[in-house]
């Protein structure tokens, strides 16, 4: 039994110093800027021991700028680091929460910030508190504070990457001035990428300096403002605690303060409930006092001050052998991401020109496929080209084949038309003088035509002097009748015998002239049918003249030389002018339409009595149509037609001429 007790006995020991080794923890939540944490603490942690567990969470060496922050009763105050957390005045909330963040500042953070975490940490707050509208800034050193900011979040500025409207949900300005100009948030976003494709190759830690840098020299930047006054009664200033001194502003002013006192003129701050008390280190200089509205609050300015007096007289110190290992360790670092940076951007900036060579090759494959391309199709059409020209060559050579045949037909036709010129020319000279002959002969028939006319009118004369004769004659024979035989005249024939003698010899006289009249119409009929059977020769000799003129032209139309006819047609039309006016009135008509019938009175001779009739005499004159003629109505009736014209001529009294 003393066996089996024993393991009961050591259970329930060991159970009892497991319980008394677990200490009570209570939860606490660390907001930084950009994260929040949550631990277990113990319940006899003082604040030092909390600060330090955040510090190694995040991997912090310089803790000596940040604190743990807490509000009670809307006052903000800073976690005491030699007191229990517990037994400080904190909110009774689980878990209970403190903001991690920078309570003192550096004079120059380029020197003095040496991680890069604590660079980080800095560049968050500041921004917050220019953006919060805390720290006041300037319109156009936001914008440059933006690009920075965009730089060290997004990397080296890509139009093909970073296209408009990427910064559309991050908030880079003040709402001040946002409100201060009317501008489109594209606007915006158009000055800001203007300033940060100008920062292209600056690293993030790089850009966030450079940020800090240009946020050190605002007016407000890491001083803390406190309501102060001169009197229990009035709070009319501000009371300003940052990395160089204690600065006193007016109420509506916080960017000049009206007095000032360096941590080095400062010899003793004290306070006693709600005064608190400046002693300069010049002893003869006044000392200032003021009043605050809680003791709390004289309680954090001293803090403050303390801190950033300790901070002052550090600078200017020799740096402890932990702040030289830092620095060291900072310079190699920087030093070491230095070279990092140079080997990224040469790598970055062989992989652009890989990239771009890439992209060149692939341009020129691509140029090279293009050209190939249009040379295989080059090489297709030149083919193509190449048979349709052999197609055209061999086209060509038939046509030449061709042409070279049409060439000596042509050689051939035109031998023949030069030896059909040379028998035109002689025909036309044959024609010509073929015309001159016409128109000779027609002139010989006008004169003949004038002359008979005229013999013809001697013979009308004629006639009518021996019808006068005669008439005469009978008068005075039928006188004598009567006077001497009036018996006769009841009786004519019954004549007296006496007087048959002397009517017998006055009847041979008649008889005689009878006979001449005979004879003269016998010769006038005669010449008349000579003149006639001249005319028809002629008429013949004209119509053998039109035929040839006909197939002149014809030969002409085909050989192609109707130009030449014009010009003989113009000649012979200009000689038409020299040509006798009774030439010029048979120029019309078509057709050689002689009318020869009756050229010269006919005169009807009375069987009965001897006597020609008296009917007026009508005769035809032959309208003469020379070659020139035909060749003149061949020029004048192309394309027009058949002209017709009958002219009536009168040359005497017993002649008409119809044409």
């Amino acid at each position: 039994m003393i066996w089996c007790g024993y393991p009961r006995k050591l259970k329930n020991m060991s159970i009892r110093g497991l319980k008394k080794k677990q200490p009570k923890t209570f939860k606490v939540k660390i907001i930084t800027v950009d994260a929040e944490m949550e631990f277990s603490c113990e319940m006899k942690w003082k604040g030092k021991d909390l600060f330090d567990l955040v510090c190694r969470a995040l991997g912090l060496r310089e803790t000596w700028f940040f604190g743990l922050q807490y509000t009670m009763k809307g006052i903000c105050t800073w976690l005491k680091m030699d007191k229990k957390v517990l037994d400080q005045e904190i909110p009774k909330e689980d878990p209970i929460s403190f903001h991690f963040l920078a309570k003192f500042y550096p004079e120059k953070v380029e020197e003095e910030l040496l991680q890069e975490i604590t660079q980080h940490l800095f560049f968050l707050q500041v921004k917050k508190q220019i953006l919060d509208e805390e720290i006041y800034c300037s319109p156009e050193a936001t914008v440059l504070l933006a690009s920075y900011a965009v730089q060290a979040k997004y990397g080296d500025y890509d139009p093909n990457f970073h296209e408009p409207g990427f910064l559309a949900h991050d908030e880079l300005l003040p709402k001040r001035v946002l409100r201060q100009y009317q501008l489109t948030a594209e606007m915006w976003e158009e000055k800001i990428t203007a300033w940060y494709a100008e920062h292209r190759g600056i690293a993030r830690d790089e850009a966030e300096m450079n940020y800090l840098k240009i946020a050190q020299d605002l007016e407000m930047y890491g001083v803390n403002y406190f309501p102060i006054a001169q009197n229990k009664n009035h709070t009319d200033l501000l009371l300003g605690v940052d990395a160089k001194g204690i600065h006193i502003y007016s109420i509506n002013n916080r960017f000049s303060p009206n007095k000032s006192f360096e941590w080095s003129a400062i010899r003793n701050i004290s306070y006693s409930e709600k005064e608190l008390t400046i002693k300069p280190l010049d002893k003869k200089a006044e000392v200032f006092k003021f009043f605050s509205s809680q003791l709390k609050v004289n309680k954090l300015i001293l803090q403050l001050c303390i801190g950033n007096h300790d901070l002052f007289m550090r600078r200017r110190k020799v740096d402890s052998i932990e702040i030289q290992q830092m620095k060291a360790q900072a310079r190699e670092e920087k030093a070491r991401k230095k070279m990092e940076n140079q080997r990224l951007a040469r790598e970055k900036q062989l992989r652009e020109e890989a990239e771009r060579a890439k992209e060149e090759l692939e341009r020129r494959l691509f140029q090279l496929e293009d050209e190939a391309r249009q040379a295989n199709e080059a090489l297709l059409r030149s083919q193509e080209a190449a048979e349709l020209l052999a197609e055209k060559a061999q086209i060509a050579e038939e046509e030449a084949k061709l042409l070279a045949q049409n060439a000596a037909e042509a050689e051939q036709e035109r031998q023949r038309l030069e030896i059909t010129a040379l028998k035109t020319k002689e025909e036309k000279r044959l024609m010509e003088q073929k015309m001159r002959e016409a128109e000779l002969i027609a002139v010989k028939l006008v004169k003949e035509s004038d002359r008979r006319a005229k013999e013809a009118e001697h013979l009308k004369q004629d006639l009518h002097e021996a019808r006068e004769a005669e008439r005469k004659a009978k008068q005075k024979l039928l006188d004598i009748t009567k006077l001497n035989y009036p018996h006769m005249v009841k009786y004519p024939q019954s004549l007296p015998t006496d007087r048959d003698a002397n009517f017998d010899k006055g009847s041979i006289k008649l008889d005689l002239k009878d006979i001449d009249l005979k004879r003269l119409s016998f010769e006038i009929e005669r010449e008349r049918l000579d003149y006639l059977e001249k005319s028809k020769k002629f008429e013949d000799r004209l119509k053998e003249l039109k035929s040839e003129i006909l197939a002149l032209k014809l030969e002409e139309k085909q050989s192609g030389l109707y130009s030449h006819w014009n010009e003989v047609l113009g000649s012979l039309d200009r000689s038409i002018g020299n040509t006798p006016s009774w030439m010029k009135t048979f120029e019309t008509g078509d057709s050689l339409d002689i009318n020869l019938q009756r050229p010269f009175p006919a005169y009807s001779l009375n069987t009965t009595s001897s006597w020609p009739c008296t009917n007026k005499i009508q005769h035809t004159v032959p309208v003469v149509k020379s070659s020139f003629e035909e060749n003149s109505l061949v020029a004048n009736s192309v394309g027009t037609g058949t002209r017709k014209q009958i002219v009536k001529v009168q040359q005497h009294d017993s002649d008409v001429i119809y044409i």
